[in-house]
């Protein structure tokens, strides 16, 4: 077999394992995919090569936090939600407030949000939270009462299509804005 039809095999077995995946590939998921040994550079320069092989189409090979997947490019997302119409979950400012003071802040007692937002936390606040998988305790500061320490998840980059936290926007990037309640 040539090299030129050796590399596109590779690359269908990729575009096939990602496109039929549950959910994200590792690295290490994918190298499992070959029976010989595939180094990381010649996998990685296979995704950049699908990359570009669907920089026209609808969909679009992403990395995130957990790895890659193929996903609906976002000029689609209004029709594709017609398909499955249930409610998207709505969260809280309150909620909203909190998870962006532990993005920003991590890691996080409850202690440091109630200084920050000046009012107690609810529970349910951080129930809500962990529940969606997008914070967890990772651990307890070495304090009196051994408060437990707050941070995002994977799971929460995968849901925003980051990397990581370094892409989130920069603090300055947000200015208080008045939201009409009528919309």
């Amino acid at each position: 077999m040539n090299q030129t039809h050796n590399i596109a095999e590779l690359k269908n077995v990729l575009e096939a394992a990602l496109l039929t995946s549950q959910g994200p590939l590792s690295l290490d998921d994918m190298t499992r995919l070959f029976s010989e040994r595939m180094e990381r550079a010649t996998l990685r320069m296979l995704l950049d090569e699908l990359k570009q092989d669907w920089a026209n189409r609808t969909m679009e090979l992403v990395q995130i936090a957990t790895g890659y997947r193929f996903q609906a490019r976002v000029e689609y997302a209004t029709f594709l939600t017609r398909l499955n119409p249930e409610k998207q979950s709505k969260y809280s400012r309150v909620v909203m407030e909190t998870l962006a003071i532990i993005a920003y802040r991590q890691p996080v007692t409850r202690g440091d949000i109630e200084e920050i937002r000046g009012v107690a936390v609810n529970p349910n606040v951080m129930r809500q939270l962990q529940e969606r998988d997008w914070i967890d305790v990772v651990g307890q500061r070495d304090v009196p009462g051994r408060p437990s320490l707050y941070a995002t998840t994977k799971h929460f980059l995968d849901d925003l299509n980051l990397r990581s936290l370094a892409e989130l926007p920069a603090m300055e990037d947000f200015v208080q804005q008045e939201i009409p309640l009528d919309t």
